[in-house]
């Protein structure tokens, strides 16, 4: 960090928003997050050891990705800068190579390059910072509010760790909110100010686990009410001017997430169109990612749909490339069009069964090739007997001819079998037909 990063983070320290102030400098101090940084696990250790590599930290907004990176940067003997990916370029990111390669080549010394919302980097700006990773010249720290198994290139990825965040409890937020009152230095320690309990409960329930908005609503409850007798009271009323409680309560605790979701593809699977549209619009008014519920369909149109109409695969493939390019509001309609197409779709789960059956067959069975399978065409195949024997299915009537394409021990094995449902029922009545 140069002298100017410096300055800034300074002046901010003091003299910024009540959520920045109160960011912790020491590992001790820093709240949540036990599963990643408690005592003895791995990120702990790494930290205190200053032995971290590239990492990328993935979760929800104000539960302390930026936090923690400043912390390993306060608390590891690295140089440190930052990158935001909704402002920062091709010639940024060269820029602070540059320093990087200069710093180690001079001094010994790595750099560490924070990047906060690394998922708006598109592919090639991603591809720049992979060889300096990959040879150890910066200690890359993303974060993402977004899956990087979906948003972040996997060569990137693989060259890192990924540590998942959770959304902060209501009691962290309660300590860091009575931590603000009483910090002189940083907080309002100085002021006497008076928060209802009820008041409290409503800016830490309606926080939706994020500590950046409890915070800010204490600052705003705080600075824009007026002073009696030498007394702030926040109250209910200020509560609830100071945080907007959510029309729709869709994330509470992670469990109304995954139970919408859930109903949404169980009314999909159970072709009941008005259910699966009613879930959408939950979803969509919750703020969900259109690309998240895009994939849902995506796999319903294929473990539940299936050969029953192929097409429903196609729609839904279709439909998360038409949100992506069209974005909301209107994607919507594409959304609820795939959706109401998959669940009016007949059914089958039998390509499913198929691949399940067949995984497990892999783990228990050989899997050597039948000789008469396998490839002639390279120098000398045909001498070791490769392919010999094999009937080509075009040269006989119907364009098939009964052989084994299993191995030996799977030869009456049977994985696939097509039910009677819309197009697969189709399908059934012509592998009889081959095989009558």
């Amino acid at each position: 960090m140069n002298i100017f990063e410096m300055q800034y983070e300074n002046t901010i320290e003091k003299r910024g928003p009540l959520a920045q102030r109160m960011r912790p400098k020491k590992l001790s101090d820093f709240v949540g997050q036990d599963h990643i940084v408690g005592e003895g696990k791995i990120l702990n250790r790494a930290i205190k050891a200053d032995k971290l590599s590239s990492a990328i930290f993935y979760g929800p907004p104000g539960t302390g990705k930026t936090t923690l990176a400043k912390i390993i940067a306060e608390n590891t003997n690295n140089n440190f800068t930052t990158l935001n990916a909704v402002t920062s370029g091709i010639k940024d990111i060269k820029e602070k190579i540059k320093y990087a390669v200069d710093e180690l080549s001079i001094y010994n010394k790595r750099t560490m390059v924070f990047i906060d919302e690394i998922h708006r980097f598109n592919k090639a700006q991603q591809d720049a910072l992979l060889p300096y990773v990959e040879n150890g010249t910066i200690i890359l720290i993303g974060a993402t509010t977004e899956n990087p198994y979906f948003e972040v290139n996997q060569a990137l990825i693989s060259r890192s760790l990924v540590f998942e965040f959770k959304k902060i409890s209501n009691d962290d937020i309660k300590k860091v909110v009575a931590k603000a009152l009483d910090d002189k230095e940083r907080g309002y320690g100085k002021k006497n100010v008076e928060i209802d309990s009820d008041a409290l409960s409503h800016i830490v329930e309606n926080s939706n686990g994020d500590i950046r908005k409890a915070l800010s609503a204490l600052e705003l409850g705080v600075e824009t009410t007026e002073e009696i007798d030498g007394k702030i009271k926040i109250d209910i009323n200020v509560a609830v001017e100071c945080i907007q409680r959510k029309k729709i309560e869709y994330d509470k605790n992670g469990d109304s997430h995954y139970d919408t979701i859930s109903a949404f593809i169980k009314s999909m699977r159970g072709s009941d169109p008005d259910a699966a549209v009613f879930w959408l619009a939950k979803m969509i008014k919750a703020g969900e990612d259109p690309k998240f519920i895009a994939r849902r369909i995506i796999i319903c149109a294929s473990e539940d749909v299936g050969n029953a109409d192929p097409r429903a695969l196609e729609v839904a493939v279709n439909a998360f490339k038409a949100v992506e390019i069209i974005g909301f509001p209107e994607g919507r309609i594409t959304l609820a069009q795939a959706a109401i197409y998959v669940a009016c779709a007949p059914k089958s789960n039998a390509s499913c069964v198929a691949i399940s059956r067949a995984m497990e067959a892999v783990e228990k069975s050989s899997l050597e090739v039948p000789v008469h399978l396998k490839d002639k065409h390279y120098s000398g195949a045909e001498k070791l007997g490769r392919g010999v024997n094999y009937k080509y299915p075009h040269d006989y009537d119907k364009f098939y001819v009964k052989q084994s394409y299993l191995p030996e021990t799977l030869k009456k094995a049977n994985f696939y079998e097509p039910k009677e449902s819309g197009y697969e029922s189709k399908i059934k009545r012509f592998m009889e037909y081959l095989k009558g």
